[in-house]
């Protein structure tokens, strides 16, 4: 089979051939049709000491089940998550990891939907939003910013607005739902909100802060970092709350089943639309990853084997 490696950090990302691995107890091994490019595999590429197995989100069908493995058959649709090496014709997934894809829905659709829209749901909930609410997205162009702002709106809140960095994506952002879009730059992020939910961190924490109304709340679920003062926490009875999908899977999967279940219906009532900046072939990964690296995406990047 096929297979994306580097051997320094930066890259270059090659092609080279390998065997078709062996699913394990309790793994599946999935031949793909879809993988999903994630910013913080991109900066794993871009900035880890020792070269790491470019993993993530697949899907596909089940072609063999591993010892124990008895969640799916032969022939399953599924999409997951990969911790070894996902970027390929085929990659294994624990069972724990993976989900089924409606017959009725695409790979590349599943792609696009499910991870980006658990971690944005997931989001909203850490947020503890309640409808009438008003909701400042950052990154809101991006796979799960994109999400969240339809998340938002679909979960009746009074007002959406989504911070991004150019009018390209302000017009893709309001076409979405938002109701109004706000650049990084801008001097003020607008009237003040209740929750912000937050995917860049850095230096937007502090606009972000202050984008927040008296007893607002932010969730960070971003890789970038920051720090917050506690005086602007302090200023309004402010509140920050970290949020992290892969503890929700491990922990509480009933809770995990309980938004996959409500993501897909909101899908198939058209409320939740997943936008796909470009699909992209193995042999062109250089180029999705420089899409990521660029925060040039509309949406979600995705590589079809």
């Amino acid at each position: 089979m096929r297979r994306v490696r580097y051997e320094s950090a930066g890259g270059p990302l090659f092609l080279e051939e390998a065997p078709v691995p062996e699913p394990g107890p309790g793994e599946l091994l999935v031949r793909c049709a879809a993988v999903g490019l994630t910013l913080p595999m991109v900066r794993k590429v871009a900035e880890a000491a020792e070269p790491v197995p470019l993993g993530g989100e697949v899907a596909g069908e089940v072609v063999a089940a591993g010892p124990g493995a008895s969640r799916f058959r032969t022939g399953d649709r599924v999409t997951g998550l990969c911790f070894g090496h996902g970027y390929a014709d085929f990659a294994v997934v624990h069972e724990a990891m993976a989900s089924p894809v409606p017959d009725d829905a695409g790979f590349v659709a599943a792609i696009a939907l499910v991870r980006s829209g658990l971690v944005a749901y997931g989001a909203l909930e850490a947020a503890r939003f309640a409808p009438g609410e008003s909701v400042l997205v950052t990154a809101a162009a991006s796979g799960v910013g994109h999400l969240a702002v339809q998340l938002a709106r679909a979960r009746g809140a009074g007002r959406v607005v989504g911070a991004v960095s150019g009018a390209a994506k302000a017009d893709f952002v309001r076409s979405l739902g938002a109701d109004d879009c706000v650049r990084y730059d801008d001097d003020g992020w607008g009237e003040p909100v209740d929750c912000v939910l937050d995917a860049v961190g850095g230096e937007l924490l502090t606009p972000a802060m202050a984008a927040l109304a008296p007893h607002g709340r932010l969730v960070a679920y971003s890789s970038g970092g920051g720090t917050i003062q506690a005086y602007d926490l302090l200023v309004g009875a402010k509140s920050v709350t970290g949020f992290q999908m892969a503890l929700i899977a491990r922990e509480r999967p009933e809770l995990y089943e309980r938004w996959l279940r409500e993501l897909w219906r909101l899908y198939a009532e058209g409320a939740l639309r997943p936008a796909v900046h470009g699909e992209f072939a193995l042999e062109e990964v250089e180029a999705a990853h420089r899409v990521i690296t660029t925060r040039a995406n509309l949406g979600k990047v995705v590589l079809c084997p």
